[in-house]
């Protein structure tokens, strides 16, 4: 009874937000709800959302204020100088562009927004690759596999929905990947410098008289008045600091950005009203994903104190051949990129991946495993290609490409990315075969 409560409460929220026909923040409150009151534990509700409540406040804590501080850090033009070396470096040379994009790329996915990056980096490079001749698809490739690589960032989307999920600390989560990601992100800048070298090849000699250094770029009003340049190095520092303090656990994540988030503001712009505008301008994208996250808390604490996801797992381990079952966490890393073209991250994250932990726990797989697994590809490498995020379109649009052309062109290199990073979590036996 229970576990087919539960598949089908996960059928139905999969399919309310896969549809569209309801956002996520309703569909995980309004489906575990349903699926309490119809298993008759409708009076014990109120305990059961508390406690999931509180495992998930952390993490939406910790997006908040990651959100509003990489947001002032841009406002304040933190990363200019890195963005006008890299735009100077490049020079002329295709294969030093699409190094220089990748590299771009990821400085700019630093704040985890797929939307920022893209909007950062394309526009900045364009004109560039238009006025070279170079395959447009070459850029928004580079720039996707940067940020996808990126994307498994303790402060990321991704990472925040699993430790919520799975109810484990961010930090431990990451740790571990951290030479993953820097496997990673060496097989992005090959990948680069290999794509880089064929537009060399295609161009030819005969086209270098056509290539010269990208303009600098334009800033608006707005963006020149927010700009503190001459409090580049602070800003530098206290960013360090702030990460340093949250991957050492000497502070927990939400702490080292909630005191980041304040230090930010206050010294860039001691003026409250200006405090206040600078909140503002970020509050929407905090407030949208945190809000996801304690609903998500809703969904958890229902499904775990009523029973429902106990029962979903041993169903699922009685119908799971044995020869596989020990294989699971390497099976989602190699599935977990394509697994971005199906489900959105609320969906498999929020959805999906308590199931697949608690079949994997009845084999005694750590359900730390199992998430770290799942960031190998699921919405880190897969989501600048999957059709269910808008920051996909967003790419596209700016790049003039279709979706079609962007995902043939993209999709197998994303995907090598994810296969390099399993591999390299399988030999530092971050996973285990």
């Amino acid at each position: 009874m229970l576990a087919a409560l539960g598949f089908g409460a996960i059928v139905v929220l999969l399919a309310l937000m896969m549809s569209g026909r309801a956002t996520p923040l309703v569909a995980l409150v309004v489906v575990p709800v349903v699926a309490a009151i119809a298993s008759g534990q409708a009076a014990a509700l109120g305990a059961y959302v508390a406690d999931g409540i509180t495992q998930t406040a952390p993490v939406a804590a910790t997006f908040t204020f990651a959100i509003v501080y990489f947001g002032v850090m841009s406002d304040a033009g933190m990363l200019d100088p890195a963005v006008d070396g890299i735009l100077r470096t490049v020079g002329s040379d295709p294969t030093r562009v699409v190094i220089g994009t990748a590299v771009l790329g990821a400085l700019a996915h630093l704040d985890g927004s797929g939307a920022t990056t893209f909007l950062l980096v394309v526009p900045a490079l364009l004109p560039l690759y238009t006025r070279l001749g170079m395959d447009r698809r070459v850029l928004a490739c580079a720039v996707a596999m940067a940020a996808g690589v990126m994307n498994v960032m303790p402060w990321g989307g991704p990472t925040l929905r699993a430790a919520a999920a799975l109810g484990v600390p961010v930090a431990d989560l990451f740790l571990p990947l951290g030479p993953v990601v820097a496997a990673g992100l060496a097989f992005v800048l090959a990948g680069a410098w290999w794509l880089g070298r064929r537009e060399t090849r295609r161009l030819g000699p005969g086209d270098a008289s056509a290539r010269g250094h990208v303009a600098p770029r334009e800033l608006d009003d707005e963006a020149r008045t927010l700009r503190r340049p001459r409090l580049l190095w602070f800003n530098v520092a206290l960013t360090v600091a702030v990460l340093t303090a949250m991957v050492s656990t000497i502070l927990t994540p939400a702490f080292a950005f909630m005191l980041g988030t304040v230090a930010a503001l206050a010294v860039n712009y001691p003026k409250p009203a200006d405090q206040r505008a600078r909140v503002d301008a970020h509050a929407k994208a905090a407030l949208m994903m945190a809000t996801i996250l304690l609903a998500a808390g809703v969904f958890t604490g229902v499904m775990e104190g009523t029973g429902m996801l106990a029962a979903m797992g041993t169903a699922a381990v009685n119908l799971l051949p044995p020869t596989l079952a020990g294989h699971i966490p390497v099976i989602l890393a190699v599935l977990a990129m394509p697994l971005s073209l199906m489900f959105d991250p609320d969906s498999f994250y929020l959805g999906m991946l308590p199931v697949v932990a608690q079949v994997a726990g009845a084999f005694d797989i750590p359900a730390m495993q199992v998430g770290q697994a799942a960031l190998l590809g699921q919405m880190t490498t897969g989501f600048p290609v999957s059709p269910l995020t808008p920051s996909t379109f967003l790419l596209i649009g700016l790049c003039r490409l279709e979706l079609g052309e962007h995902q043939r062109f993209s999709i197998p290199w994303l995907f090598g990315a994810s296969l390099v990073m399993t591999a390299s979590a399988l030999a530092l036996g971050v996973l285990t075969p």
